[in-house]
């Protein structure tokens, strides 16, 4: 295909070395400098292409296609204030170690720092959130120039997908015109009929140059120490936090556990801790945060070794239990040369991929037949927490146990995304582990409310996969322009929204005790009908009250859609939507708090007086 100026022959040659390196997906916000991108990816088949009028949502809808595959989806924006949009994506991806490209398109060198329009200072924006930046522009174009494009498409790729894996930036500055319009001279014919390597590429698609994502292997030293502490204590316990690619860490991680004999305390997005029973004795343990809230099994439970994989868990009782034990040995395992450690407990940090280090751990354990532990006093633990959470927290009137029961419905094949704020701390409490494939995702990076829904889509756009997302009502209206992606071919998510009227997290905090301020400033009630939300987005829309009947009765005067009392019902409805949806529980904020303490007061004194009855 012959290009007709140079702007178009350097969007095509970018465009088409990244899909060479394996891009599939492109989410691009409209806008006029970016012309010479856009068409190039639009007129690639390789390429699913997805707009999204907003950036900050497009950047989060790039987020979610990395969050689900491992592989970077391309966001492409307009220069200006479209490229400070997608600052919030970036810090995710960088904190959260998901593969990102962001392509954004910028005015040309003579026009910055001289007023001219939407122009800003876009070289370096996102500071050392990202793994690479560079500044790629086609004022000269040449075999020579070209060539390098190709190889710095390859370099970005490989820089997105190493260890750790983030958002890559490349800007690309165009003068006009922008469109693919005849410029006499622009180009030598050579290069407008692509006729060299540097305009048309390698032979039979390959990329310019083969880069392997970089996964580091561990040393014999490290080994032998793990393996000498292990030999040397106990009661261990390996501690799986939020990992990157939980459908690749999580089963190596749980492997490990079960050959080693060791406990896995396993976060609810370390990828372990629902999982599909292989008839083995699996190790795994969910129900630590419920524990570990009984004086009588912390002292019990203590290690004489930590294990840690991972990112922080998620579970605020587990990391200061983590933060007691000063006098116990902490080998923390991480590739990639982020520091994990901001309890400052480790003793001993192994700069190593965890999925190669675990699999050499296991093959030298079992070479040398090293004796394997019981971790029969978690087993106990966690069968009771489980036992407790079904009679006490399964079903009942507050925001985690309607966590519990949605999630004891999603089906294996959809994707479960939690929001961050309470639902994630919901499904970490009140969700133990169980013998059930659960693909569990979620935004801990930053932790940030914003991005939650787009995340969702991208997840969905991605995998093919539908999506339940749970949600608060205030992560809900922080992202509503993504709910316009809902709308796309081939996403499918079902939003549940946890409806309080605001940040019912703040309710556990301090702070709550501190009228007038709290709840105009912290707790920020909105009072927004989400049903309307929802018909403006063209998505269907449940609503189903967990309050009083009377409450319940004030709803259905004061909203069109569907109101009812039947959680099971509405969710067999939603189930049936062959798009994306709305299904909305609304509960109070403080009651919620209330009601949520009672239930973790009486299962960990249930769980304590169980387990140490039992052992006694």
């Amino acid at each position: 295909m012959s290009s007709r100026n140079r702007n178009e022959l350097w969007g095509r040659a970018l465009v088409d070395e990244l899909a060479r390196c394996g891009l599939r997906h492109v989410v691009v916000s409209p806008g006029s400098r970016s012309t010479p991108l856009v068409l190039a990816a639009a007129s690639d088949s390789r390429l699913q292409v997805t707009p999204q009028v907003d950036e900050r949502s497009a950047g989060f809808l790039g987020l979610g296609v990395g969050k689900i595959t491992g592989a970077p989806a391309a966001v492409v924006t307009t220069s200006g204030t479209a490229v400070a949009n997608l600052l919030p994506a970036v810090v995710e991806a960088a904190q959260s170690e998901t593969p990102l490209l962001i392509l954004t398109a910028d005015r040309p060198p003579w026009l910055r720092g001289a007023d001219a329009n939407q122009t800003i200072e876009q070289r370096g924006i996102f500071g050392g959130y990202v793994r690479l930046f560079e500044e790629l522009s086609p004022s000269e174009v040449s075999e020579r120039t070209l060539r390098h494009l190709r190889s710095v498409a390859c370099r970005a790729t490989a820089a997105a997908l190493g260890d750790p894996a983030g958002p890559v930036h490349l800007n690309l500055p165009f003068a006009k015109p922008l469109e693919p319009s005849v410029v006499p001279g622009d180009l030598p014919a050579e290069l407008a009929e692509g006729r060299t390597p540097g305009s048309s590429g390698r032979a039979a698609g390959k990329p310019w140059t083969q880069v392997r994502a970089m996964r580091a292997g561990p040393t014999d030293a490290d080994l032998t120490a793990l393996l000498d502490a292990l030999d040397g204590c106990q009661a261990p316990v390996l501690v799986a936090g939020v990992v990157p690619r939980p459908w690749e860490v999580g089963p190596v991680i749980r492997r490990a556990a079960r050959v080693l004999g060791v406990p896995l305390l396993a976060d609810a997005l370390s990828g372990a801790r629902y999982y599909e029973s292989g008839g083995g004795d699996e190790p795994v343990v969910g129900g630590y945060d419920l524990a570990l809230s009984s004086p009588a099994l912390r002292e019990s439970l203590r290690p004489d070794l930590v294990i840690r994989i991972g990112s922080p868990p998620t579970s605020a009782m587990l990391g200061r239990w983590l933060r007691s034990l000063e006098d116990v040995e902490h080998f923390v395992i991480s590739g990639g040369g982020r520091w994990k450690d901001h309890l400052a407990v480790a003793t001993r940090v192994i700069a190593a991929d965890p999925v190669r280090f675990l699999e050499e751990l296991v093959q030298e354990s079992e070479a040398s037949r090293r004796s394997k532990r019981s971790s029969s006093l978690w087993s106990e633990v966690e069968a009771d927490v489980r036992a407790q959470v079904s009679r006490i927290a399964l079903g009942s009137h507050f925001e985690g146990g309607i966590v519990a029961d949605l999630v004891a419905r999603v089906d294996p094949g959809d994707v479960l995304f939690v929001s961050n704020s309470m639902p994630v701390r919901d499904l970490d409490t009140f969700v133990p582990a169980h013998p059930r494939s659960l693909t569990v995702v979620g935004n801990r990076g930053a932790s940030g409310i914003d991005g939650i829904i787009s995340t969702s889509a991208g997840v969905s756009l991605a995998s093919g996969r539908r999506v339940i997302a749970i949600v608060g009502d205030l992560a809900l209206l922080h992202d509503s322009n993504g709910l316009a992606s809902l709308r796309h071919p081939g996403v499918r998510v079902v939003v549940v929204v946890m409806n309080n009227d605001g940040g019912g997290i703040f309710h556990l905090l301090p702070i709550r005790e501190f009228e007038p301020a709290f709840t105009p400033l912290f707790a920020t009630p909105h009072g927004r009908d989400l049903s309307l939300l929802s018909a403006f987005h063209g998505l269907p829309h449940l609503d189903v009250s967990r309050e009083s009947a009377d409450e319940l009765a004030r709803a259905a005067e004061s909203t069109p859609a569907r109101v009812g009392s039947d959680l099971g019902d509405a969710w067999e409805e939603a189930m049936g939507w062959k798009g994306s949806g709305i299904l909305e529980v609304r509960t109070d904020r403080d009651r919620n708090r209330i009601h949520r303490e009672g239930v973790i007061e009486a299962i960990s004194l249930a769980v304590g007086t169980a387990t140490t009855t039992e052992r006694g």
